[in-house]
């Protein structure tokens, strides 16, 4: 028994030493995050997410985006590189592989997917099937982390690049490092340029172009926080924020072009995250952490209707989380709203009119 206890005792000074003396893999520095607000006065909960149908249930896991095209087909990519899509019968079959991590999906006007792929950039899939990749580096600087899209009536094509230093894989890691790696950008098909629009953000994410696309909105999700991007005006050009101090981490976000936007926050606020930001090397520390110790998300629906002056209008809930969790994006097509989520095994459905 004493041999035993002797053994566990070595091995938790081995641990402990190896946690503090090994090198972090993040070079972070401390922030301090405005207190959350209180979600009751800003969103009071309720339970409109359980009422929606769940589509694909058991058949798809990670469906980040959702996108359906003019045939009603639903489709949503997993974490292993596939897009699959839902059959109006209810079938769920493979379309394509990407052999990446497919995340924002978005159909152009000529009916191909235009994918954010958060390992092989950005990608245009055709009707039929055929992948082109579009780019895969602005200014020099390759994209690592290729995120969240919109498409203009003009073709152009706004997307993210969430880090340029980590990948999907370690996107802890950039919470943890809180640095800004993140870029917007744009892609125009006439000319085959990429340009970036706006640099050094935190975790760009979702991206949604107003009614009248006069201007589009990106999601800052490491700051809790909405960027509005001036398009036409005296302002285009410059940026500025949206919405500020948001109860979760904005994911993705996107526009009926009615003038609502509809803003997906898969998790609430992490009391731990924000007392850890002040102390860097507090950050520093847990990012040597197996990833069994790190902070995890908590198991809570939650979407927000937006006006284009930013006013929250509406919201939807499931606070246990087990009908619909972790959602990471909501799509309007045809009186019904679709989610998505990055950890989950199906697809949202619901109708407007339950809202």
């Amino acid at each position: 028994m004493k041999k035993l206890l002797l053994s566990v005792v070595s091995l938790l000074v081995i641990g402990l030493s190896a946690l503090f003396l090994y090198p972090s893999p993040v070079d972070s520095v401390s922030w301090t995050p405005p207190p959350a607000p209180d979600l009751d006065a800003i969103a009071p909960p309720n339970e409109l997410l359980t009422q929606a149908e769940l589509l694909a249930k058991g058949e798809i896991y990670g469906p980040e985006d959702v996108a359906v095209d003019k045939q009603g087909r639903v489709y949503g990519a997993t974490q292993d590189g596939l897009i699959k899509r839902v059959l109006p019968n209810g079938t769920v079959e493979t379309w394509v592989e990407t052999f990446g991590r497919p995340l924002g999906l978005h159909f152009d006007a000529n009916d191909n997917l235009i994918v954010c792929d958060a390992y092989k950039g950005l990608l245009s899939i055709s009707p039929d099937a055929n992948i082109t990749v579009l780019t895969t580096e602005a200014d020099g600087t390759p994209f690592v982390f290729t995120d969240d899209l919109d498409i203009a009536s003009d073709g152009k094509i706004y997307f993210t690049d969430a880090s340029s230093k980590w990948n999907q894989a370690n996107f802890m890691l950039d919470l943890m490092e809180t640095r800004p790696y993140g870029r917007f950008l744009v892609y125009d098909p006439a000319t085959k340029q990429t340009t970036t629009l706006i640099s050094d953000m935190y975790f760009s994410n979702g991206v949604a172009l107003s009614q009248n696309e006069d201007f589009v909105l990106v999601n800052e999700t490491w700051r809790y926080r909405i960027i509005r991007y001036w398009l036409t005006g005296e302002k285009a050009g410059t940026h500025e924020i949206f919405v500020d101090n948001l109860p979760g981490f904005p994911d993705g976000i996107s526009s009926n072009r009615k003038g609502r936007f509809w803003l997906a926050l898969p998790t609430l606020r992490l009391p731990t995250v924000d007392k850890m930001h002040p102390k860097a090397w507090l950050k520093n520390l847990s990012a040597k952490l197996p990833e069994s110790l790190k902070p995890k998300p908590i198991d809570y629906g939650l979407v927000l209707g937006l006006d284009e002056q930013g006013n929250i209008v509406t919201s939807l809930h499931d606070p246990s989380g087990a009908h619909l969790k972790e959602i990471t994006s909501v799509e309007e097509h045809n009186d019904h709203l679709y989610f998505g989520s990055l950890h989950n095994d199906r697809i949202g459905r619901l109708a407007l009119k339950n809202l």
